[in-house]
């Protein structure tokens, strides 16, 4: 099956609720989550281009915005779709859509579990609307 976003990735619905308390854990300490990309691993990570709907006057979410907004939906049990990822090649990745008002499209974001940090893959409007 196709993953999100015409990926070309695998997926599988749900997650571990460990993985989904590591996840909200790391995504909420600076220290512990990432968006770097790299050859071996690459981002798509764009916060700054998505409103935030919680900001006043149409403000854009800042990188700070985007991870709490994710901790946040991660705790709340947020539906999280697992997909293997193809770089790096069979680690896992996890897909939120979340859905921000009716005038918005819903925005895409992928995690990747590194060694004791979160890595930002993907924080975009979806293509998808």
């Amino acid at each position: 099956m196709n993953g999100p976003e015409g990926s070309g990735e695998s997926t599988q619905s749900g997650i571990d609720e460990g993985v989904r308390h590591q996840l909200a854990e790391l995504a909420r300490r600076s220290r512990t989550r990432t968006s770097e990309t790299r050859r071996d691993r690459p981002t798509d990570w764009h916060p700054e281009d998505v409103r935030n709907p919680n900001g006043l006057l149409a403000t854009h979410f800042t990188d700070a915005d985007a991870w709490e907004m994710i901790a946040t939906r991660l705790e709340a049990g947020h539906h999280v779709e697992v997909v293997e990822l193809r770089k790096p090649p069979g680690r896992n990745g996890y897909v939120l859509m979340i859905e921000v008002g009716p005038d918005e499209p819903a925005i895409y974001v992928k995690l990747q579990l590194g060694t004791g940090v979160v890595i930002g893959r993907s924080f975009h409007y979806s293509k998808h609307h």
